[in-house]
């Protein structure tokens, strides 16, 4: 079994938004990912999803895009973006997988999976710099963090209780959506806690548009891996621990 990664699907099955305006590259990209994912991927693999997959502002409208990654082959593991408004409580959206019965679909959420070898964990994540955030109303931007951090913390500490069973630890690896390290942007927080916890390799998206920035960033020993859909040209990549 090998274990892919790609972030920011921003699916939209029935056309309602359109990515063309973020550039050519975003031309035909569901046809994109679809070909390029069923070129990688078996259904013995498992694929990780690091947020903003569905433009659909409800769950119940979301079952198309669902049903389009259903369909694809693997495993997929899905954590939240800053677009994916459907997202709900876990029992909610473990519910919603199994009315539709959508069979290959997991959720990232305080939570960690045992994939092969490596442990999986993660959550959004928070790109704090708040200029770049564009919110008209007062936001408490230190309690968004405070809380992020919280959720990536508990989802190592279930990491660490299945790296406890093994005679030989696997390495955890951190999935979130916003980078905690790009360019002149360091959310220390962040690192404090993967260094904290030991984590060596960390994978984001959220970033669109940089394709001549470098793929991997390394700071303060871990290694930061940008997994953006167009960045990556809509193809899941192999998952490597250090």
């Amino acid at each position: 079994m090998s274990v892919f990664v790609l972030a920011d699907l921003h699916l939209s099955s029935d056309g309602s938004k359109s990515m063309d305006i973020f550039g050519p590259r975003w031309c035909d990209y569901m046809k994109k990912i679809e070909k390029n994912w069923r070129a990688a991927v078996t259904d013995q693999d498992t694929v990780i999803l690091p947020g903003d997959i569905s433009w659909s502002l409800k769950l119940e409208d979301a079952v198309e895009d669902f049903r389009f990654l259903n369909s694809l082959p693997g495993q997929k593991l899905i954590g939240k973006g800053n677009h994916d408004f459907w997202w709900s409580t876990l029992s909610k959206l473990n519910a919603f997988l199994e009315a539709h019965h959508f069979s290959n679909i997991r959720f990232l959420y305080n939570n960690a999976y045992e994939l092969e070898n490596m442990i999986v964990c993660g959550t959004r994540g928070w790109f704090l710099e708040e200029e770049q955030q564009n919110t008209t109303d007062e936001v408490d931007y230190a309690k968004i963090l405070n809380r992020e951090v919280l959720r990536l913390r508990m989802s190592l500490e279930e990491a660490k209780k299945l790296q406890r069973s093994d005679e030989e630890p696997k390495p955890i690896l951190v999935f979130l959506h916003f980078p905690p390290v790009w360019s002149s942007f360091v959310c220390e927080e962040f690192v404090s806690i993967l260094k904290e916890y030991g984590v060596k390799t960390c994978y984001f998206g959220h970033i669109h548009g940089a394709y001549y920035a470098p793929g991997v960033t390394e700071y303060e020993g871990i290694r930061f891996i940008l997994c953006a859909a167009d960045y990556l040209n809509f193809t899941p990549i192999p998952v490597t621990p250090c």
